[in-house]
């Protein structure tokens, strides 16, 4: 599959190492700050993005940026028709206005909080424990996480995720906090906070806490190769989906639609 990636920072080299090792081709790398981009484009110039994909000759495209230019980007993006692969976070509340602009402009976009295999099976643990936790009204819940400190984000698009699926399963919980608490929660509140601190590639815990004793269930990553592995076979599997019929193009889809 020859692939464009739209953002070619740490992340975006992970990714093209990813692709390679998976027997695809990137035919171009777009970037706003990195000198060793294919194509360097300047802040903001969504015409130069298209411009570039356009001529690569690219079949797929995977967006790996900044909260402050993803919609843009999408927006941008998704009229040329091509399955669009977004790992850029911080855009939930966007996706009910990014899926009705795909479907009006008959684009396909595939977005995950996280595309690590162990993360999405970690989501699955978390709200299978918090439906067990739930009935025992001694112990309260909450979570953590940590990035390393250029990550625009926070709380991290994955942090929120688990977030959701302990509220699916705690139904008492049905608010998520993430700022700092200036008064005792609310019982009905979950908390989410944030730590950024140098190079850590990422770690979420949940905590299930009693008069007794603490249940923690963590998921630590060792590398950023993980998302970048899955990143690309969301790829691989939406452009799959598309051409079989399983998805219809005009969508926002997620990691459960095509894994």
């Amino acid at each position: 599959m020859k692939i464009a990636l739209v953002g070619y920072g740490k992340m975006g080299h992970m990714i093209e190492i990813a692709a390679k090792r998976d027997g695809h081709e990137v035919v171009t790398t777009i970037d706003v700050m990195a000198d060793d981009a294919k194509v360097k484009v300047a802040a903001g110039d969504t015409d130069a993005i298209v411009r570039a994909v356009k001529s690569s000759g690219a079949e797929g495209i995977i967006e790996f940026t900044h909260p402050s230019s993803v919609i843009a980007n999408v927006k941008a993006l998704l009229p040329l028709g091509l399955p669009l692969v977004v790992g850029t976070t911080g855009w939930n509340d966007k996706h009910a206005e990014i899926a009705e602009y795909a479907k009006s402009v008959g684009g396909t976009i595939m977005t995950a909080g996280n595309f690590s295999i162990g993360v999405n099976m970690f989501y699955k643990i978390v709200e299978e424990a918090a439906k067990i936790m739930s009935e025992y009204t001694e112990y309260d819940v909450a979570t953590w996480e940590a990035h390393h400190n250029q990550k625009a984000d926070s709380p991290s698009g994955t942090a929120l995720e688990i977030a959701r699926h302990v509220m699916a399963g705690y139904k008492t919980k049905t608010e998520i906090v993430t700022d700092a608490f200036h008064e005792r929660p609310k019982a009905n509140q979950l908390h989410v906070s944030s730590t950024r601190c140098g190079n850590i590639p990422g770690t979420h815990k949940v905590f299930f806490d009693g008069v007794a004793d603490t249940i923690e269930l963590t998921h630590t990553a060792r590398s950023r190769e993980g998302f970048a592995g899955g990143a690309v076979k969301s790829l691989e599997k939406l452009d799959s989906a598309l051409k079989t019929g399983k998805l219809s193009k005009g969508g926002l889809y997620g990691w459960n639609d095509l894994f």
